[in-house]
């Protein structure tokens, strides 16, 4: 049986707002209103099944119509739901995000308790035998710092590299202890700065950023920089690549889907640099779309347009 890769974090509905013309404060501003599933685990296990790669995911939802949700569409996709928790003590995690007619993010509230009150260090100890047959575990800070410590201990016993999301710049601090153990990482400017101490404001403070995470024992890091690109860094090689130009629709996903295109270049033995550009391309595409995640995402689609 080939090795599934095992994904730890939230799962959740978003809910997000795109106004048609400029926000006024105070006063309702007309536009338009989707919901969606989404949660950073979630997103990375759903873009890479759609790339053919066997996803097992770790997460809880609640016992209602949300979770139902979240689970169907899992399974429609190829996510083995398996091993996650329905619980009826809590709802299931929730996204709100308020855009502005550019797409991007004007304000956020998430609402991640049922992670953090489930995805405990007992749940992942009682779940060990998925690390044993795992070939990488990749998490997202949504995570408790007892229940990353489980997931850190666990995959360093089986020998299982790990790869991490920081999720927010206020989540980001949690990895801090276990960045030498750290396989990859993919913060934005701001979680860059949570997690190695250097304000990243362009290219440059972007490079020493990664190079600075690689000096604190990463393998690869990857500091995203929005329309700037992003820069990558190993004890090897570092690089950037430009951002691809498209019709900005959403954000949201962007960098969840770069993070699942690396990890599957990586599993594929691709070239680091050719890895980070399969990942730019990804996000390309999810920031056309509408869905948290690319629904037509897939390895032709990535493969026909990836830059060279």
């Amino acid at each position: 049986m080939t090795q599934h890769l095992l994904i730890i974090g939230a799962a959740s509905i978003d809910t997000k707002g795109r106004a048609d013309q400029t926000i006024q404060v105070g006063t309702s501003t007309p536009g338009s209103i989707r919901v969606s599933v989404g949660g950073v685990g979630r997103n990375i296990a759903e873009n890479l099944a759609r790339l053919g790669e066997p996803v097992v995911l770790l997460s809880a939802v609640g016992d209602g119509g949300s979770g139902r949700r979240i689970l169907q569409q899992a399974a429609e996709c190829g996510i083995d739901t398996t091993h996650m928790l329905v619980d009826a003590e809590h709802h299931t995690a929730a996204y709100l995000a308020v855009l502005d007619h550019t797409g991007n993010a004007v304000m956020s509230i998430d609402d991640m308790t049922i992670g953090r009150a489930v995805i405990t260090p007992q749940f992942v100890y009682q779940r060990r035998a998925l690390f044993r047959d795992a070939c990488m575990v990749v998490l997202d800070a949504n995570l408790s710092t007892d229940t990353l410590n489980t997931i850190f201990n666990t995959a360093r016993k089986y020998g299982v590299p790990v790869c991490a999301d920081p999720t927010t710049a206020s989540l980001a601090p949690r990895l801090c202890p276990h960045l030498p153990e750290l396989t990859l990482v993919t913060p934005n400017a701001a979680e860059a700065e949570a997690l190695c101490g250097v304000q990243v404001i362009d290219r440059e403070s972007g490079l020493v950023a990664a190079q600075k995470l690689v000096s604190l024992g990463v393998k690869i890091a990857i500091v995203t920089l929005g329309a700037t690109g992003l820069i990558y860094a190993t004890s090897q090689e570092s690089g950037h690549v430009p951002a691809i130009e498209c019709e900005i629709v959403d954000f949201t996903g962007a960098g969840d889907a770069l993070t699942a295109a690396v990890i599957f270049g990586l599993l594929n033995d691709f070239a680091i640099d050719e890895a980070v550009r399969l990942g730019a391309r990804a996000a390309a595409l999810t920031l056309q779309s509408r869905e948290t995640v690319c629904p037509t995402l897939s390895l032709e689609r990535l493969y026909d347009q990836l830059v060279i």
